[in-house]
C-alpha cells in the first residue's frame, strides 16, 4: 500500500504543476494592463509602476513563472493588493470556517442519503422509494442559492427560529485559538458560544448539504441493489440469516466504496469553498473571501486560493482511494 500511495504523490505532481500554470495564466488573460484592472483607471503611473514590479509583471513570462513557482513552494502566495496582508496568513484565518461549513454539511448529507439509499434499495419500488428518487432529483436539480435564500427567508424572516448569516451573534463573545468556533466554544468551556455557532451553522449547512445528500442516496441505493443481485446474497439470504444482517453485514460492505468515491468528491467540492452558500450567508470562508477578492480584483487572493483549493482536492481524493483497503481488504495495491 505504500508502494500504491508513493506512486500516487508521484503522479499529483505533473497535476499540481499543471494547475499552478492555468493559475499563473490568469493575470495573463485579463484584457489590458493587469495592473491597472486591479488598481482603476484613475490609479498614477508611479502606483502602476508599483504593482507591475510587486507582481514580476516587467520580466519576460518563463521568468515570471519561475518567479511565481519558487514563491509557490517557499509558502509565498502573495500579497493582497487591496488589504496588503499574505494571502496563506488569510488561508489560515478563514479556511477551518469553510472546513467546519464543509464537514457539517457532509455529515449531515451521510447521515440522511445513506439510510435513505438503503431503504429505497431494501424495499425497490415501494412507496418511500418513488418519493426517496423525487426527493434526491429534486435536490440535484434546484438551484443552492434559490435553496439558501429559501432557508434564510423561511427559518429566519417568517419563522424567526435561526439567524441567516455569519457564524456568532454580536452579543457572543470567543476568544478564537484554533478559528474553528465549535472546538473554541469546547475548549473555552463556552456553552452560549457553542449554542450560537451551532445555530448560525444549521443553515448554511443545510443548503449546501442538498446536492451531496441527493447525490449520496443515489449512488447508495444503485450500488446496492447490484450488489443484492449477486450469487453470495442470494446464497446468505437461503441460509435463512436475516434481511438486517445480509444487507448491512455482507451487501452494505461492497456497496460502500462507490458510495466513499462520490463522498470524497464531494468533500473534496465542499472544502473548495462553496462560494455561493457563503456568500448567501455571509459565511466568513474561502468562498466568500474568493467572491470578495473577484469583486475587487484582487487577484493575487484569486490565485493564491485557487492554487490551494486545487491541492485539497486532489488530496482529498488521494485519501479517499486509500481508504479503499480499510472497506475492503480484499484490494491489492500493485
Amino acid at each position: 500500500m505504500s508502494r500504491y500511495i508513493v506512486k500516487r504523490f508521484l503522479t499529483i505532481v505533473p497535476v499540481l504543476v499543471g494547475i499552478s500554470i492555468i493559475v499563473f495564466s490568469f493575470i495573463h488573460l485579463i484584457p489590458g494592463d493587469p495592473a491597472v484592472t486591479m488598481l482603476g483607471e484613475r490609479a498614477t503611473p508611479e502606483r502602476v509602476t508599483e504593482v507591475r514590479a510587486q507582481l514580476g509583471l516587467d520580466q519576460p513570462l518563463y521568468a515570471q513563472y519561475a518567479i511565481y513557482a519558487g514563491k509557490v513552494l517557499r509558502g509565498d502566495l502573495g500579497v493582497s493588493i487591496l488589504r496588503g496582508d499574505p494571502v496563506l496568513l488569510d488561508l489560515i484565518r478563514r479556511f477551518p470556517a469553510t472546513v467546519e461549513l464543509a464537514l457539517a454539511a457532509i455529515c449531515i448529507a451521510m447521515l440522511i442519503g445513506v439510510p435513505s439509499g438503503i431503504v429505497s434499495a431494501v424495499w425497490r419500488d415501494s412507496f418511500f422509494d418513488g418519493c426517496s428518487r423525487i426527493i434526491a432529483l429534486t435536490g440535484v436539480s434546484v438551484p443552492i442559492f434559490w435553496l439558501g435564500l429559501m432557508l434564510a427567508w423561511v427559518f429566519g424572516v417568517m419563522l424567526g427560529w435561526l439567524p441567516t448569516g455569519f457564524r456568532l451573534g454580536t452579543n457572543v463573545t470567543l476568544v478564537s485559538v484554533t478559528h474553528f468556533n465549535l472546538l473554541d466554544s469546547l475548549i473555552a468551556a463556552n456553552g452560549q458560544a457553542l449554542v450560537a455557532s451551532l445555530r448560525h451553522l444549521i443553515l448554511p449547512a443545510a443548503a449546501l448539504s442538498s446536492i451531496p445528500m441527493a447525490v449520496i442516496t443515489r449512488m447508495t441505493r444503485a450500488s446496492l441493489l447490484e450488489v443484492l443481485s449477486q450469487d453470495y446474497i442470494r446464497t446468505a439470504e437461503s441460509r435463512g440469516l436475516p434481511q438486517r444482517t445480509v444487507v448491512l453485514r455482507h451487501a452494505m460492505r461492497n456497496a460502500l466504496l462507490p458510495v466513499m468515491t462520490v463522498t470524497g468528491l464531494q468533500v473534496g467540492r465542499l472544502l473548495a469553498g462553496a462560494i455561493l452558500t457563503e456568500t448567501i450567508f455571509s459565511w466568513p470562508g474561502i468562498g466568500l473571501w474568493i467572491y470578495e477578492a473577484i469583486q475587487a480584483r484582487d487577484y493575487p487572493i484569486v490565485q493564491g486560493a485557487t492554487l490551494f483549493i486545487a491541492t485539497i482536492f486532489v488530496l482529498v481524493n488521494l485519501i479517499t482511494d486509500c481508504l479503499y483497503a480499510a472497506v475492503d481488504p480484499r484490494i491489492k495495491y500493485d
